[in-house]
Formats: structure tokens, C-alpha cells, sequence
């Protein structure tokens, strides 16, 4: 029957986050003590206030098909926020809310790229990315930053890679997996390179904004010039804790806000019902209520990078957001530990999982072949021990 599949369904990879996660859930169904440091989730509970907003929407009986673009007084409460905390003006008409951010930018992308159209990607990015522009017959165009420049695109990088095929720019900020965060600066250099080439588009993927631990978030479209070219995405997944309930959303202009409804309504329809009203609740207030958990990521960013450090071989930046750490693990490549040669970071991230039992991720699947992703939405213990297994692992080794 597999000759019945479609080419562009078995060209797509399986994510990786996901297949480790699935690697975890053998071993550990063999009886392996794993500590899971792979997943992007919050180890937080939903915060209460969002959970009662949801009985209440159960008990008011809110059990009907939504609107295809999300619920009116959400839409609202998302205009609000984008004014409270971007400093950005949008009208309703320009939001849309999916089951998800990450239906949100497959949306974007499926009624913006036609075929052959080049999407950049600053690696490293989120595994998704390249196979949703793959999937709706765009090409990536993959440019590699590196640990010494914060893992940031530079404007000389995204001018020496834009061609006439150009449609977006697609990045993270904070970025899974780097952790990195673009400055007001940053991105005003970026936007003046684009100032030359007008019909380029930009996603701004903003879903861990309030997972910030240094400067204020800066959205791309709040630089001068860019808002009517800027499509920001977000949800409410990392930053409250609700990554089950699968609420996302974006500000666009209105053609492509248009579009993404159009699509929608003929894929899934309306977001969930119930999650609608919690969020519009979530959103309704400020981010303040979610600042002990911010506190807690940064305890654990220190925590994490201390432990790391006393590992030969590690060499990590400094993220500034986020919950991940993004280690460059190459001097490990043409080592033989535990018995096996390690040829490249997919290689080196299942040594970890099988021989010290720490699920992480291979930097392969985010477009960075010399590094892994490391989770720290875990407690302190699981932190502590977890790099500990990995230090008596690779110890001797260089």
C-alpha cells in the first residue's frame, strides 16, 4: 500500500523532536530510568485563573462550532495584547486563530509560497519549518549562523542569500532551539537590508516572547517599515503552560489574514471551544501572572550552564530566552565512546539517550549538524543528574 502514498508524503521526515520522544517511551517502557530533557514543554501546571475561565466556559455551555478565524472577543483580547505588549495596532480583521502555532504557520505558509518560491531560514530553526516549505512546494535556503555570533543572521548573510525568488524570511525570536533573542538593533539591520527588496514577507515566530531573561521583546513588525510585510506569529503553548490545549495565532495584513481564514475553513474550521475562552482569559491579563515561572527557566538557565561548563567538549552560548541550551558537540565527532563511533550530532545525541539514558534532541533537525538541544524545562534534580549521568559518560574521552 505504501505505493499508494503521494512523493511529497514520503519525502516529508518524521519530526525529531517527536522520534525521540517515541525512543524515550520504548526505553522506558523496558524498564530505563530516562531523564527527558528533549521535549519543548513547560513543566508547569496551567496556571488556575486559565483553568477556571474554562469550567466556566463548560458550565456556560460553550460547546458549539466557533468562528473559522477564532471566537470575536478573542480576536479582541489578542488585538489588546498585541497593543499592551508589542506597541503594535492591528484590527480584528487581521488575526486569526488556529489550533495551534504550528497550524498557524503551515497556513501561512500553503496560501502565500507558490512552487520554486525560496524561503530563507537562519539555521538553526525550529524542526518544522523547513519541511512545512517543503511540503507546500517552496525551497529553502538554509544559512548557518554560528555559537560566535549568537546564533543570529547577520545583514551581510541575508543580503548575500536574497535572490528574485525570494518570498519570506521565516526566524524565531527567542528561537527554538537556540535560545538566541534579536535586538531592537538586530532587527533594525535586517529590516534595512529588506528595505531593498520590497516583496520579501517575514514571519516573526514569537511563541516563547515572554520567555525572555535580558532585554525587552522586540517584534519585527514595530520596526519602522515592516509591519505591512510582517506576519507575527504566536500562542499561548510555552508561555502559560498550555501546550495540550493547542491555541495559536497571527497578525497579518488583511489579504493574507483573509487567505489563511479561507484555508482554514476548509481544513479544520474553528479552533476548540472550550481552550477559546480560556485564552481569551490568559491573554486578558498581564503578563505578570506568569512571571515566577519566567524566574524559575532563568534559575535552571544558570543551573544548566554551570553544570555544562564543567563538561570538556561543551561549548554553548549564553541564551537569552527560552528554555533551551544549544551546545556545539562536534569535538566528540571521530570519537569512539561506549563502543560506537560518533559521526555526527544524531549520532552523539542517541549515545546519550542509550548509554547515560538523557533523552535531548540532535541539532540535525534544526538545520545544525555540530550541535543538540537540550531542554530545560525540568526540575533542578533532573538537571543536576541528568548532566551528571552525561559527564561520567564522556569522561576521559578528551
Amino acid at each position: 500500500m505504501e505505493t499508494l502514498l503521494s512523493a511529497k508524503i514520503n519525502r516529508l521526515e518524521t519530526s525529531a523532536t517527536l522520534a525521540m520522544a517515541a525512543k524515550t517511551r520504548e526505553l522506558k517502557q523496558e524498564g530505563k530510568d530516562i531523564i527527558g530533557l528533549s521535549l519543548g514543554q513547560p513543566d508547569f501546571n496551567t496556571p488556575d485563573f486559565i483553568k477556571d475561565a474554562a469550567v466556566r466556559a463548560i458550565e456556560e455551555n460553550y460547546n458549539s462550532y466557533t468562528p473559522v478565524d477564532g471566537y470575536g472577543e478573542l480576536k479582541e483580547a489578542i488585538v489588546h495584547k498585541f497593543k499592551r505588549d508589542n506597541q503594535l495596532d492591528y484590527q480584528a480583521d487581521q488575526v486569526v486563530v488556529s489550533t495551534g502555532a504550528k497550524q498557524t504557520l503551515y497556513n501561512i505558509a500553503a496560501t502565500v509560497l507558490d512552487p520554486g518560491d525560496e524561503v530563507i531560514l537562519p539555521c538553526p530553526y525550529w524542526v518544522s519549518y523547513r519541511d512545512i516549505v517543503k511540503l507546500n512546494e517552496g525551497t529553502p535556503v538554509e544559512i548557518k549562523t554560528s555559537i560566535d555570533q549568537d546564533f543570529k543572521l547577520t545583514p551581510e548573510q541575508l543580503e548575500a542569500n536574497l535572490t528574485e525568488k525570494t518570498k519570506m524570511i521565516w526566524y524565531s525570536s527567542p528561537c527554538n532551539p537556540s535560545g538566541s533573542v534579536y535586538t531592537k538593533k538586530e532587527l533594525e539591520a535586517i529590516a534595512e537590508v529588506l528595505q531593498k527588496y520590497p516583496d520579501v514577507l517575514v514571519i516573526s515566530d514569537e511563541i516563547y516572547e515572554h520567555i525572555n531573561f535580558g532585554e525587552a521583546h522586540v517584534s519585527m513588525a514595530s520596526i519602522q517599515g515592516m509591519k505591512d510585510r510582517t506576519i507575527t506569529v504566536n500562542g499561548v503553548s510555552k508561555a502559560f503552560a498550555m501546550t495540550g490545549w493547542r491555541i495559536g495565532y497571527m497578525a497579518a495584513p488583511p489579504s493574507i489574514a483573509k487567505a489563511c481564514t479561507k484555508l482554514q475553513g476548509q481544513v479544520t474550521s474553528g479552533a476548540n471551544c472550550i481552550a477559546q475562552r480560556a485564552v481569551i482569559t490568559a491573554l486578558k491579563e498581564s503578563p505578570d501572572r506568569i512571571q515566577p515561572m519566567i524566574d524559575i527557566f532563568e534559575q535552571r538557565r544558570k543551573l544548566i550552564l554551570d553544570l555544562l561548563e564543567r563538561i570538556p567538549g561543551f561549548e554553548t552560548n549564553v541564551p537569552q530566552g527560552a528554555f533551551y541550551v544549544f551546545p556545539n558537540v562536534s569535538k566528540f565527532f571521530g570519537k569512539k565512546i561506549a563502543g560506537k563511533e560518533i559521526k555526527n550530532a544524531t549520532d552523539f545525541s542517541f549515545l546519550l539517550l542509550e548509554n547515560a539514558h538523557v533523552a535531548t534532541v540532535t541539532g540535525e533537525a534544526f538545520g545544525n549538524p555540530d550541535c543538540i538541544r537540550i531542554s530545560y524545562a525540568a526540575s533542578n534534580e533532573n538537571i543536576k543528574n541528568a548532566v551528571e549521568r552525561i559527564r561520567e559518560l564522556l569522561d576521559g574521552v578528551l
